[in-house]
């Protein structure tokens, strides 16, 4: 029986694209006016700075920021919510594999990609100079976010999902309802469920910093503190924050392997 031979690759290519990465990464990070000599000199500064905000910590200011800590989370609450409710319908019409049409799945996919492309600060900027300062705009804002997000994941699930169910009640004269309904609706609903969760997550970390434009939130008492240079107030805030995502993200993270 003859030999099996399985050719190595060329050095010369394998090193070529070795050092077209490696220029990608020295180019980018000069265009950046990335410089490691600079962060090494501002190192002491750095440590100083940290110092300031954890060693110690102003723990008397902790109950100032429960208040806001508590309307970032409902805020994140109330627009993944509405977010995920208007992304599910959307996915089902932006599936290729259920209502087949072009004309319709180009400017949906169009739409979602700009919503996707926006972050949620710049849309929670965009929505303050509409609708004034406070929470309202980085609901709207988390809402767009969560819509781009959780309606694009879901629609490729429901393009991903068995479709010899479909076949059997297509066969069986089903209408499109019924289809969504006995079909496809049993197969995504658990990664629905997931990917809203998910959004749920991003968005509490989101909603943290929309106070820097005014949209609510603790982000804006940490903008506050931060403009006046009480950096143990700011040490406090990032430590109780930290443990506010820490726990829901354990929460959300339990929940979706439970789904999933």
């Amino acid at each position: 029986m003859d030999k099996i031979t399985v050719s190595k690759p060329k050095k010369f290519k394998r090193n070529l694209i070795v050092l077209t990465i490696l220029f990608l990464i020295v180019g980018s990070a000069w265009f950046a006016g990335f410089n490691v000599i600079e962060v090494m000199i501002n190192l002491n500064k750095g440590s100083r700075l940290l110092g300031r905000m954890f060693f110690p910590p102003d723990l008397s200011y902790l109950p100032n920021i429960v208040d806001p800590m508590i309307e970032t989370i409902r805020m994140a609450i109330v627009g993944t919510f509405i977010g995920a409710t208007l992304a599910l319908p959307v996915a089902v019409l932006v599936a290729n594999n259920f209502i087949k049409s072009k004309l319709l799945h180009g400017p949906l996919r169009i739409i979602l990609n700009i919503f996707r492309t926006i972050p949620a600060l710049v849309l929670a900027s965009l929505f303050v100079a509409v609708f004034g300062t406070g929470p309202f705009s980085g609901v709207v804002a988390l809402s767009i976010f969560t819509f781009g997000l959780v309606s694009k994941l879901t629609y490729e699930t429901i393009e991903a999902i068995d479709y010899g169910q479909v076949e059997a009640l297509m066969s069986l004269g089903a209408n499109k309802m019924n289809i969504l309904r006995y079909a496809i609706m049993p197969q995504i609903l658990p990664q629905y469920m997931s990917y809203t969760l998910y959004g749920f997550e991003v968005n509490i970390r989101a909603a943290a910093v929309l106070g820097y434009v005014g949209a609510g939130g603790i982000g804006q008492t940490f903008e506050f503190n931060l403009a006046w240079r009480n950096f143990d107030r700011v040490g406090t805030i990032i430590i109780f924050s930290f443990f506010i995502v820490l726990i829901i993200d354990l929460i959300s993270s339990s929940i979706r392997k439970r789904l999933v």
